[in-house]
Parts: C-alpha cells; sequence; structure tokens
C-alpha cells in the first residue's frame, strides 16, 4: 500500500470497533502513527493488539472534557503534534417522538456534538498549521428517519460545525471535512436491532444503497485518508457522503 501518511501523527476516537478500527487500520498501513480511544480498557487493549506496534491505545470518553485533556497531554508528550484528527467517538440509538427522554437525548448530544465539539477544540494547541480534521458525519444529516430524530438532529449540528470551524481556523490552513456514512456493517449497525431481525435489517438497508450491498469500515477509512493526504489539500468545509448512493439517487 501507498504509505502516503508517512511521518504524520493521526488521532482516531471511538477507535476500538467499527469504523474507528477501520480507519485506525487503513491509517497505520499508510505510514500514520495512530492514538485512538476507547472507554473500555479491555476492547481497547484488544484492538490495540489487532492493529499492531503503530498504534497506541488511550482509554477515555469522548464526552468527559477531564478524558480528552489527559488524551492530548499524553500525544503531546509521547508525538509533539497532531497532523489528523478523526472525531469519530459516537452513536445512538432509535425512539420515537413520543418515547424520546431527557437521557436519551443527554446521552447522544453529550458524545455526538458536547464531546466532539470539545475533542476538537483540545486538539487546536497540538494540530499542525494544514493539518486535517474529519468529522464523523451521517446521511441522517439530510434524511429524515422514524425513530431516529435525536441521532439525526446531532449529526446535521456536525455538519454545521464543520462550515463555521473551517472559517475559524483558516488563518492555520487546518482543514475540516465531514465523511458521512450510509449503512456500514458495524456492530454499532447490528446492535440497532436484536439479533434474530438482524440479516432481514441488513438486506432492508442494503436494498436501500443503490450498489445493493453494505459498506465496510475500512470504506470510510479510506476516504478519511484520502482527506488527510495531499490529494485532498483544497478539500475544505465538503460533507462527503460514503454511502454507495443512497442519499444522492
Amino acid at each position: 500500500m501507498n504509505k502516503q501518511l508517512n511521518g504524520k501523527i493521526a488521532l482516531v476516537t471511538g477507535g476500538t470497533t467499527g469504523i474507528g478500527f477501520g480507519t485506525a487500520k487503513v491509517l497505520a498501513e499508510q505510514g500514520a502513527k495512530v492514538f485512538i480511544t476507547g472507554r473500555r480498557q479491555a476492547e481497547l487493549d484488544a484492538a490495540v493488539a489487532k492493529l499492531g506496534s503503530s498504534v497506541t491505545g488511550i482509554r477515555a470518553d469522548a464526552s468527559v472534557l477531564t478524558d480528552l485533556d489527559a488524551v492530548y497531554a499524553q500525544i503531546a508528550k509521547s508525538a509533539g503534534k497532531l497532523d489528523i484528527l478523526f472525531a469519530n467517538a459516537g452513536g445512538g440509538d432509535m425512539l420515537p417522538l413520543g418515547a424520546i427522554t431527557e437521557e436519551h437525548f443527554d446521552r447522544i448530544f453529550g458524545t455526538n456534538v458536547r464531546g466532539l465539539l470539545f475533542t476538537v477544540q483540545k486538539a487546536l494547541p497540538l494540530l499542525t498549521n494544514s493539518a486535517s480534521v474529519v468529522l464523523t458525519g451521517s446521511t441522517t444529516s439530510i434524511k429524515g428517519t422514524a425513530n431516529f430524530s435525536v441521532y439525526s438532529a446531532s449529526k446535521a449540528a456536525v455538519r454545521n460545525f464543520a462550515r463555521s470551524w473551517a472559517l475559524d481556523v483558516k488563518d492555520r490552513g487546518i482543514r475540516i471535512n465531514v465523511v458521512s456514512p450510509g449503512p456500514i456493517r458495524t456492530p454499532g449497525l447490528a446492535d440497532v436491532v436484536p439479533e434474530e431481525a438482524r440479516q432481514g435489517f441488513f438486506d432492508y438497508l442494503a436494498g436501500q444503497v443503490p450498489l445493493g450491498r453494505l459498506g465496510e469500515p475500512e470504506e470510510i477509512g479510506k476516504v478519511v485518508a484520502f482527506l488527510s493526504s495531499e490529494g485532498a489539500s483544497f478539500i475544505n468545509g465538503v460533507e462527503l457522503f460514503v454511502d454507495g448512493g443512497m442519499a444522492q439517487i
């Protein structure tokens, strides 16, 4: 594989599974030294063991600001800079409008919006000029989805963050973009429905995608790597849909 990210220092939040894990794998394969975060130490250790020696795990919850401080303190001490930030930690579950609770709202916005905001803000002193920041969005930022309104609203907020933040950091040449996946074969997607309904759910989602299949986490990783490379040096403030055409046709 072309090691177009040799010498780059990257952070992937929520890197123990799914899209985060797949992206950390691609970034490491392309030559970056990668830090990943995860909330559970056992899962973090298992991910690092699979990803190899160029990946370092830091236990952290992206919604806890003191955890973020500790993450950046460790990166500052061991690497001294950050070239790539993939602010990926987040998630959500489904509830119809009449069943939404404060806990549901606070948990999803706490990680997907508040946590992401401070993940990027606290990275600023370490980010190099012309660094790449990539935020995880979703096709739900432009499409209505029954029972998924809180998650969808959180991802719409992420997309708007990128528009404004790209202006806030323009004097440093830092690029901020959003990658919005369609249905990707991850444990998080599988957990949306009970196990006995899972295959039918996957088949339904694949039927909504013009390419006729689910995406794989590494396919998101390749896009993040591209956006973090010299090939994307004039791409800024965009929402790039990696969805097999699902939200486009």
